[in-house]
């Protein structure tokens, strides 16, 4: 094997909830983990003599600040091996969005250098090293639904499908993590997603009513115009509507095509605008 492709798509979080803040500096959640397939980030790795990594998206970086290059090194670190490969990763889904774009290339290129090179990396060695890049990473793994507990890194997958159209508008505004968490007022209590979920469908009526991000607040008190995307969906009759992690994407989900659509044409075209297809 010279080469792989591999596809790394994005997330939503349907309700992310901040319980505390742990003795480690990071914050144990709990979200819901839905992977958007058919919006995903395209990486190619091919066996060379010397490392090299390329970005059609020239805004971002390709030195150790990309997680890319920072997952290659941590393998080589690990590994004692060196890992010569050509990277080239073509970037479809926004950076800093919430939509996990970087912790899923991450997670890509553990999975594909772990392949390409034999390294024979089991799952759950794959789940800790993910761990070391980002609290995201392990969910990208595997990328299916899940319930994601702690930093994110102890999934429960969950039997879902989400058969209605979700659309995806990001307002091209960068939020601070570490400036988000900052400003989290955390809730103290978990919801069980599975009293929301009917013959593996989601429950939208009860989603709307009890099920939020607790990041909302503050991205939409500093950010009025993020907080007016989650309004426009429901003005336009989405059946739930949420931010994404810690913003600035929203999602709105809507079980009629032509209406999703529609919704899209309230934004400006300087906006991210993608619709899922349920049945890509």
């Amino acid at each position: 094997m010279k080469y792989i492709e591999i596809k790394a798509p994005a997330k939503i979080n349907i309700g992310l909830n901040i319980i505390n803040k742990r003795l480690d500096g990071y914050h144990n959640l709990y979200t819901l983990f839905y992977p958007i397939y058919d919006l995903h980030d395209t990486l190619k790795f091919t066996l060379s003599e010397r490392f090299e990594f390329i970005c059609n998206d020239k805004n971002i970086p390709c030195d150790e600040n990309n997680l890319v290059v920072k997952a290659k090194l941590l393998l080589e670190e690990l590994t004692r091996k060196i890992l010569n490969v050509k990277i080239e990763l073509e970037k479809v889904i926004p950076s800093q969005a919430g939509l996990g774009g970087g912790s899923s290339d991450a997670a890509a290129t553990l999975i594909s250098l772990n392949e390409l090179f034999r390294l024979n990396l089991k799952d759950d060695e794959l789940n800790r090293i993910a761990l070391m890049l980002g609290s995201d990473v392990p969910f990208f793994i595997k990328a299916k639904p899940a319930i994601g507990k702690s930093r994110g890194e102890i999934l429960e997958l969950i039997d879902i499908e989400i058969d209605e159209y979700i659309v995806i508008v990001n307002p091209g505004i960068n939020i601070s993590t570490k400036e988000a968490f900052a400003n989290i007022k955390p809730v103290r209590k978990e919801l069980d997603y599975r009293k929301y979920i009917i013959a593996n469908k989601l429950d939208y009526k009860l989603l709307r009513e009890i099920v939020f991000n607790d990041f909302e607040e503050f991205a939409f008190y500093k950010y009025p115009e993020i907080e007016n995307i989650k309004k426009i969906f429901y003005d336009s009759g989405a059946l739930y509507a949420s931010m994404s992690g810690s913003g600035s994407t929203v999602f709105g989900i809507f079980s009629d095509e032509a209406v999703a659509k529609k919704s899209i044409k309230s934004f400006p075209k300087t906006h991210f605008c993608w619709i899922s297809n349920p049945h890509y």
